[in-house]
C-alpha cells in the first residue's frame, strides 16, 4: 500500500519463471524470450478473491491479533479504512496539509476541533492520518464514556483503536509511543448548531495537556473545516434528547425527514491541516500546575482557531470542488 492508499499491479512472468533456452532440434531457431505479461483483469480479480477468502478464514479461526485494548490492526486495514478511503476521497474531495509535523516515530498527541452532529470527522481523520503518514501509523482515539455504553459501536470503536477518554489510558498509549487522538470539545462540539460553526467551545479542563506533560508527549494541533457541513444542525429537540438520555437531538435539512436517508452526509468539501508541534518536554514537572495546563491548552485552542479562520478562506464554497 502507499502513502495515497493506492496500489500498482507489478508486470509477472507467465507461470512465474522465464523461459529456458533454446531447444537443439530441427525446427526454426529460437526466438527472443517472450515479453513480460500483465495480469489480466480475472487474474486480479482472482487474487482479491482469494485474499478474501484468506481473511474470512482467519477471522472464523480467531488466527488474529488484538492489543489490551481492544485493537484489531487487520480489520481495520481491510474493513473500515477503505470504506473511509472511499469517503474522504471521493465524497469529501479531502486536501491534507502539514503531515510532515506528525512524529515520525515515537508519541504524539493530535488534538483537533470536533464538529458535524455525527463524529465522523474523527474517523476521517484517523484514515487521513494513515493514509498520509510516511509510516502509515494509526491514530488512536479516545471517545466519550457515552460511545463506550453502546453495545454495537463500542466493540467497532475497541477494534479501530479507539479508548476512553480518561487519563490513565491516555498515558498508557503515549507511554507506549503510539499517535493519539483527542477532541477536547466533546460534545460540545459536535451538538452545537449550525450558526455556531468553526467557533470552537471550551475545552473542558485540560485532561488531555496533562496527559501529554506526564508524558514529555509534543502536542499537534490539528484544524478540520468540512465537518461542519455534513449534517448541519439547524435545532437542538432537548425533550426529546432527555427522554432517549442522549446529550442532544438535532434536526438537520435531511434529518428526520427523509427517515434513513437522513443518514447519508452531505458532500461538503473538507480540508484538514495538522499545525506545528508544541513541545512539552521541558514541562513535566508542571504536569499538574493548573496554571501550566491551563496555558498550554489555550494556546492549543488558539492555534486551532486561527487555522480554522485561514483554512475558511481557502474553501470559499462548501461545496465546491
Amino acid at each position: 500500500m502507499t502513502g495515497d492508499g493506492g496500489e500498482l499491479d507489478q508486470p509477472a512472468r507467465r507461470n512465474g519463471h522465464r523461459p529456458g533456452p533454446p531447444r537443439s532440434s530441427g525446427g526454426p531457431p529460437a526466438g527472443p524470450p517472450d515479453p513480460a505479461v500483465a495480469d489480466r483483469p480475472g487474474d486480479v480479480w482472482d487474487r482479491r478473491v482469494a485474499a478474501g477468502l484468506a481473511f474470512l478464514r482467519r477471522r472464523l479461526s480467531g488466527q488474529y491479533e488484538v492489543d489490551e485494548f481492544g485493537f484489531d490492526p487487520e480489520l481495520t486495514d481491510q474493513v473500515f479504512h477503505p470504506v473511509l478511503r472511499r469517503l474522504y476521497r471521493d465524497w469529501f474531495r479531502t486536501e491534507v496539509f502539514g503531515v510532515h509535523h506528525l512524529p515520525v516515530d515515537g508519541a504524539g498527541l493530535v488534538v483537533g476541533n470536533h464538529s458535524g452532529t455525527v463524529a465522523m470527522d474523527a474517523l476521517v481523520l484517523a484514515a487521513v492520518l494513515h493514509d498520509r503518514h510516511p509510516r502509515q501509523r494509526y491514530l488512536r482515539l479516545l471517545g466519550a464514556d457515552l460511545v463506550f455504553r453502546m453495545p454495537v459501536v463500542s466493540e467497532l470503536v475497541r477494534k479501530t483503536g479507539g479508548t476512553v477518554a480518561c487519563n490513565s489510558d491516555a498515558e498508557r498509549l503515549l507511554g507506549r509511543g503510539e499517535l493519539v487522538g483527542v477532541f477536547p470539545e466533546g460534545f460540545k462540539g459536535v451538538g452545537k448548531l449550525y450558526a455556531d460553526r468553526y467557533k470552537l467551545q471550551r475545552f473542558g479542563r485540560g485532561g488531555f495537556v496533562s496527559a501529554a506533560l506526564r508524558t514529555g508527549t509534543p502536542i499537534v494541533p490539528v484544524a478540520i473545516v468540512g465537518a461542519e457541513e455534513t449534517y448541519p444542525m439547524l435545532a437542538d429537540l432537548k425533550p426529546l434528547a432527555r427522554l432517549l438520555k442522549l446529550p442532544y437531538f438535532p434536526v438537520t435539512p435531511t434529518f428526520p425527514w427523509l427517515g434513513p436517508l437522513g443518514a447519508v452526509p452531505l458532500p461538503s468539501k473538507w480540508l484538514i491541516e495538522f499545525c506545528p508541534p508544541i513541545p512539552t518536554a521541558h514541562l513535566v514537572d508542571s504536569a499538574d500546575d493548573p496554571l501550566v495546563v491551563f496555558n498550554l491548552a489555550d494556546q492549543v485552542r488558539e492555534t486551532i482557531q486561527q487555522t480554522l479562520h485561514q483554512l475558511l478562506e481557502k474553501r470559499p464554497d462548501p461545496f465546491g470542488p
